[in-house]
């Protein structure tokens, strides 16, 4: 989101008389950068608080610090202003474990109600107490854009064009050069460094901006050379902050060595979607496919479909599983899809698994209030941006109970397909033995296929693979090599899912009749 149109969110909720406004981030250079154009433009003088250095003005000292260096101090101060200002207060959230805090601090938003005032609260993490939750307003800082991160790197490299590189004294140099290849506020693309900052700029996209300034610093530190070489340590960069937020799990190009037997109907799909992603698609205004549903009866290999789709297309792997989304504090969990969806975005063009969204975006029985309309709201966010995304981000969405999904998610256009994946057939049992068997350096020559693929009649590829498990540690255990036997014997000590969920399954079957796409 443009800076501008920021600013202009903040006004509107300044001018609506909020008189708490919640930022939830640790990036205070950006929070600075807001609030000064925002008291600029309302002209509105502007006051910090923090612990360390009391309720100062910034362009007039720390006049007032000795005498509100305490929280309670600074509140009881701004209880009796009446001045319409803009007051951050730096790591509040903390000190409102002190009930007189947390009472003043509701006096305060009670007194700078009635005119412009507001403060404006910033940290991570920020809980507030229940009566003071429903006074705040919180206002989410997005990440930065193209044009925010354009004018950082201008900055970082302007800031490094003295230093020298410990490999490479003309670092200065080529700093200089590349800083006047970016003289203009947006690369033309007509030369090699300009394309080189076009492929940075992309790359740094769903990065902080202080973390984006960080990985730029050391990529010009290294070497004295800021070049599209450098976009794969920025990418390292992303990949550990996706790992540090814990909402989605990463599958890099190189790491996926999944591959998908049988499901023959749904790879000719495949290949037909991949040219949506080609210029002569573009050229014919064809939008690339949004994605798919893959729905049916657990450990038929729904997960491996998804990981071998990335890994047909050539693009990285991202899993959202949709138990994550969830927080206990109001706002967290449509907070956390949000993230997670700007962070795909960033990684684009990729695959998004999402797995078991039915966890997510449960129907509630109908009623869709049975946890206080979250699952609802997700629903309606997730329906929006699938419907409206720009990026290149297909979603392949996985699911084992088609009871819990909204009608709404079924119906034709939402995917592009829903296939129904069920039990293996004869062909696919035998190729799951082969791969397993294969897999833990197995002579599949040494063993009866046709007698496990018999042996194996409805069990899933999971159950399977798990026998071929079983029957290893027994043999080792028993020092003898694992034989057709011994695997037929670690079958009859399973009842598969197609026993104990029959009934399940049958329904399963009959719903997806005529209205889901087998994969085979």
């Amino acid at each position: 989101m443009p800076l501008s149109t920021t600013v202009h969110d903040l006004r509107t909720l300044i001018r609506s008389s909020h008189p708490l406004i919640v930022i939830e981030t640790v990036e205070e250079d950006r929070v600075m950068t807001l609030l000064q154009s925002v008291a600029a433009q309302e002209r509105m003088p502007l006051f910090e608080w923090s612990i360390t250095r009391g309720l100062t003005r910034p362009e007039e000292g720390p006049s007032l610090s000795k005498l509100t260096a305490t929280p309670l101090a600074a509140l009881q101060h701004l209880n009796g202003l009446t001045v319409e200002g803009i007051f951050w207060l730096k790591d509040l959230a903390p000190h409102l474990q002190d009930a007189a805090v947390a009472r003043q601090l509701r006096e305060v938003s009670h007194h700078l109600s009635r005119s412009r005032a507001t403060c404006v609260m910033t940290g991570h993490p920020i809980t507030l107490p229940l009566d003071l939750d429903q006074i705040a307003v919180r206002f989410d800082l997005q990440l930065p854009d193209r044009d925010e991160l354009h004018a950082m790197l201008q900055s970082v490299l302007q800031s490094l064009r003295t230093r020298t590189s410990p490999r490479r004294p003309t670092s200065t140099t080529v700093v200089q050069s590349l800083l006047n290849s970016m003289a203009t506020p947006k690369p033309t693309m007509a030369g090699p460094s300009d394309q080189d900052c076009e492929a940075i700029l992309r790359a740094l996209q769903g990065l902080t901006l202080h973390q984006a300034r960080q990985v730029i610093t050391q990529c010009v530190i290294e070497d004295g050379v800021l070049s599209a070489d450098d976009v794969q340590t920025i990418l390292t960069r992303k990949v550990q902050a996706i790992r540090d937020g814990g909402l989605l799990e990463y599958y890099p190009l190189e790491d996926n060595r999944f591959e998908l037997g049988g499901f023959v109907k749904l790879k000719s799909w495949l290949e037909r979607a991949k040219m949506g992603f080609t210029a002569e698609a573009k050229a014919l205004n064809l939008t690339p496919p949004r994605g798919i549903m893959l729905v049916g009866v657990p450990g038929c290999g729904k997960s491996l479909a998804a990981k071998a789709i990335a890994r047909e297309w050539h693009l990285p792997l991202l899993k959202l599983d949709a138990g994550r989304l969830f927080d206990k504090f109001v706002g967290e969990s449509e907070k956390n899809f949000r993230k997670a969806i700007e962070m795909a975005e960033s990684l684009s063009p990729i695959v998004l698994w999402i797995d078991e969204i039915e966890k997510a975006m449960s129907a509630g029985g109908g009623s869709g209030d049975a946890d206080g309309g979250l699952s609802r709201r997700l629903f309606g966010a997730f329906l929006t941006w699938l419907q409206e995304k720009k990026q290149d981000v297909f979603v392949v969405a996985t699911a084992n109970n088609l009871s819990a999904l909204p009608p709404e998610l079924l119906r034709k256009g939402r995917f592009d397909e829903i296939f129904f994946v069920d039990l293996p057939d004869k062909d696919e049992r035998t190729a799951i033995w082969s791969i397993h068997l294969n897999l833990r350096k197995q002579d599949r020559a040494q063993f009866d296929l046709p007698k496990l693929v018999d042996a194996s009649k409805g069990f899933s590829g999971s159950e399977i693979e798990q026998a071929v498990v079983a029957g290893l540690y027994r043999a080792l255990y028993h020092k003898q090599p694992l034989t057709t036997d011994l695997l037929i014997q670690e079958l009859s000590h399973t009842v598969p899912l197609s026993v104990t969920r029959s009934e399940e399954i049958n329904q399963l079957r009959a719903t997806a009749q005529g209205r889901f796409v087998n994969v085979r």
